[in-house]
């Protein structure tokens, strides 16, 4: 079993090369409002066959470093 976490987001920039932009969102509880609240993070994924578009929903693992700013990898396409 892997310790590694996994997210689910949306492809929003495909323009590099084997690499996507994925937004991801978190719900976070206000500390004084106790609203909930919705939070998104935009996270650089490794995609070494360049397969997902904008807009496809996909799930990411984490990952070793793989360059400055990659720590995550696409699992699969959802």
């Amino acid at each position: 079993m892997s310790k590694r976490k996994e997210r689910t987001g949306i492809v929003v920039s495909d323009k590099m090369d084997k690499t996507r932009v994925v937004k991801v969102m978190r719900l976070v509880k206000h500390p004084i409002y106790n609203k909930i609240i919705k939070k998104f993070s935009k996270l650089k994924v490794d995609d070494p066959e360049n397969k997902s578009k904008i807009g496809e929903k996909v799930k990411i693992r984490e990952t070793r470093p793989l360059s400055k700013d990659k720590r995550w990898r696409i699992v699969n396409e959802t």
